[in-house]
């Protein structure tokens, strides 16, 4: 039997969670805008993470280019916020069953 799930949650500070690093590790990828995490100062590489089938950024039209670069989007959300219990992202994960192939997930 398939079983689907979807959960959401949020990314805050007060649990010591970066916007920035959950964005690396969701897409599998190194973050990198002048080497580092403007705010905590850290480098978040996930490149040899496996199991990243795609990983994209959705934005409205209208956003300025700057917005579909990964590392420049989460720094300024990062930076836009400035309190130490501040909820910086969601994150909403939608897992499908193993049971379907590539092509039907």
């Amino acid at each position: 039997m398939a079983i689907y799930r979807f959960s959401a949650q949020v990314i805050g500070r007060s649990s010591g969670r970066s916007a920035t690093a959950a964005a690396a590790y969701r897409a599998g990828v190194e973050i990198l805008d002048e080497i580092v995490d403007h705010r905590t100062g850290e480098v978040h590489d996930y490149t040899r993470r496996s199991g990243v089938d795609e990983s994209f950024i959705v934005a409205p039209e209208s956003a300025p280019e700057w917005a579909q670069d990964r590392a420049e989007l989460w720094n300024a959300v990062e930076a836009a916020e400035k309190r130490k219990d501040a909820q910086v992202a969601r994150e909403v994960q939608l897992a499908l069953p193993h049971e379907l192939d590539a092509e039907q997930r």
